[in-house]
């Protein structure tokens, strides 16, 4: 099957993070990957880690021609980011897809800002928690991996936009272990875009945070860094804690986790957590908070 997507509607995302930026030391200072535009005024969807706390944005298209951009909105819960164009980038919107109907064993295009496209399978439909405290219900997993897979443009056989690279993962294959990339479905969108357009945010309330760093290994959720100055480090959480209960409730993974975690009540509030230390248990009292309160806010350039 040949997919042809418009290469066109698809531009290189570079960024520049100030140096006091709270996500600097973990995403650095310079960010790149790639970005699609989805309407005509040069609105840009993109991954939202490569515009956290930018205060410069640039739009590369195919032809080589630059455009600043302004860092629009960032969705902690989706991952997505979007980009105005402070110009007219003149390229065409790709239109968006259904990813509801991609199935496991279907072909499809991964496709970067450079033009590099990787003609992947669609190798599973499933829940994805990653480490930084979030969590989809349906995540998309390709193979073989893109090399450059931030904010890349994952093209149906239709031409449509069936979603946006967000990571390259390794999975394992009998006694192989293959370069597979997670990609956000181009469906979580839909629902949030005319919030994130008007107001730069999702019109509900926060999710809590904690500003933990974790992994679940066979079934425990163990901590391996606390983002400094962040609610957890202020609790005392440290690594190589296993966070064993959220108020009343046993932690069963990570997944089960981040949802007790948010369901404990909104981001403020004081959230008992139960951990194991050195073999020995302890109670935590960890007031949560909004991590947007954070982040740097973008400024119009």
């Amino acid at each position: 099957m040949t997919i042809e997507p418009n290469r066109r509607s698809i531009v290189t995302v570079r960024t520049t993070i100030p140096d006091d930026a709270f996500t600097a030391g973990t995403l650095g200072n310079r960010r790149e990957g790639s970005g699609v535009v989805i309407r005509d005024n040069g609105l840009v969807l993109t991954i939202g880690y490569l515009i956290t706390e930018a205060e410069e944005v640039w739009l590369t298209g195919h032809d080589g021609r630059v455009v600043a951009g302004h860092a629009l909105a960032y969705d902690q819960e989706t991952g997505f980011g979007l980009v105005q164009a402070l110009e007219r980038l003149d390229l065409p919107a790709m239109e968006l897809g259904d990813a509801s109907a991609a199935e496991v064993g279907e072909t499809a295009l991964l496709v970067d800002g450079a033009g590099e496209a990787v003609e992947s399978t669609i190798v599973a439909r499933q829940e994805f928690a990653g480490y930084w405290e979030y969590l989809i219900d349906d995540a998309i997993f390709t193979a073989p991996a893109h090399p450059s897979w931030g904010g890349a443009a994952l093209v149906g056989a239709d031409g449509r936009l069936l979603g946006i690279g967000s990571l390259r993962l390794q999975m394992s294959r009998g006694e192989e272990i293959a370069d597979i990339n997670m990609v956000v479905p181009i469906d979580l969108l839909r629902p949030i875009l005319d919030d994130l357009i008007s107001r730069g945010r999702v019109d509900k309330p926060a999710r809590p945070w904690l500003g933990a760093f974790s992994a679940e290994s066979d079934g425990e959720v163990v901590v391996m860094s606390v983002s400094e100055g962040g609610p957890a480090a202020r609790a005392g959480l440290r690594e190589g804690d296993i966070i064993s209960d959220v108020r009343d409730g046993e932690v069963d993974g990570l997944s089960d986790f981040y949802r007790k975690l948010w369901a404990s009540g909104p981001a403020g509030s004081e959230v008992p957590m139960r951990i194991v230390r050195d073999g020995r248990e302890a109670w935590l009292r960890v007031r949560t908070a909004d991590r947007n309160s954070f982040l740097k806010k973008p400024q119009l350039q």
